[in-house]
């Protein structure tokens, strides 16, 4: 089994000034190369889940932690937010709150130059970030001239320049029209290749997940509901509708075929899948 990065033992959490626990008891562990997503409904603590992995919850947020979060061996309550700078990156919902120079350059630089990284080495990381994420022609630009998916590929280069070994994304495509959730989900492909980044992914697009994600955790009421692979989760329709996820369209075309006494045969997660399942019960193959 890969090395165990992140380990949540028997945590909950609420926020300061009120008795509502936003977390409950988690307890969950993410191995090295580990592409995880985080589903739920809104409300369900996805966000505040994604806190916990760069000691955000409790170090900014005060509020109370129950239990223990370990992020490489650290315990997220013994350290600042900036210890963990260089080993979890965090994309949020909206680039641009992210995004605040006047040059694509010095937006990918800011962070290794907090860390007060070589100059030279500055300078690579920021070839090497823009390069993966497909944005190297756009370096001397404004960050403003980029459309919605580019800032989001932006805000993750931002990131990448501080060479962490976790990235996680908080909704990154909630604000995007189809083309540029593709071209989010495709970098994300690209670093779990070139790069064997471990992924944590809060979102509510049941199709990308499908087809990337090694594992998804399903949150209701803070509580974890569901761990497993994505086959797993979205042919559980019980569980889909308890927790307010819409499966990928082509197992909502399966199950509502099969309501109507016409199989398939099989239970689809993927389009390629759905296209064989129809076109062999069109030559009736199904049984």
């Amino acid at each position: 089994m890969s090395e165990t990065i992140i380990k949540l033992e028997n945590v909950s959490y609420r926020y300061p000034r009120t008795k509502k626990w936003v977390l409950k008891e988690i307890d969950l562990e993410i191995h090295k190369g580990e592409f995880i997503a985080i589903m739920g409904e809104n409300g369900a603590g996805k966000t505040t889940l994604c806190q916990c992995f760069n000691s955000v919850i409790p170090n900014f947020h005060a509020g109370k932690l129950q239990g223990k979060v370990t992020v490489f061996g650290i315990n997220t309550k013994e350290c600042a937010v900036s210890d963990l700078s260089d080993k979890v990156g965090m994309v949020l919902e909206d680039p641009e709150a992210q995004l605040f120079t006047t040059i694509i350059r010095n937006e990918v630089a800011f962070g290794a130059e907090n860390m007060k990284v070589p100059l030279d080495e500055i300078r690579r990381r920021i070839d090497w970030a823009l390069d993966i994420v497909g944005l190297s022609e756009y370096i001397n630009c404004e960050p403003t001239a980029l459309s919605g998916g580019q800032k989001q590929r932006l805000a993750i280069a931002t990131n990448l320049a501080m060479m962490p070994s976790v990235l996680v994304l908080d909704e990154p495509t909630s604000q995007l029209d189809p083309a540029g959730t593709r071209d989010v989900y495709e970098v994300i492909r690209e670093l779990r290749e070139r790069e064997d980044m471990t992924i944590l992914i809060a979102t509510h697009k049941s199709e990308e997940i499908a087809e990337f994600a090694d594992k998804v955790l399903v949150l209701k009421e803070g509580r974890v509901a569901a761990f497993d692979e994505p086959r797993v989760i979205f042919n559980d329709e019980k569980l889909m509708k308890e927790c307010s996820i819409r499966p990928p369209q082509v197992s909502e075309l399966a199950n509502y075929m099969r309501e109507k006494g016409e199989d398939l045969g099989c239970c689809p997660i993927l389009m390629d899948e759905a296209c064989d399942g129809v076109e062999r019960w069109f030559r009736g193959e199904q049984a």
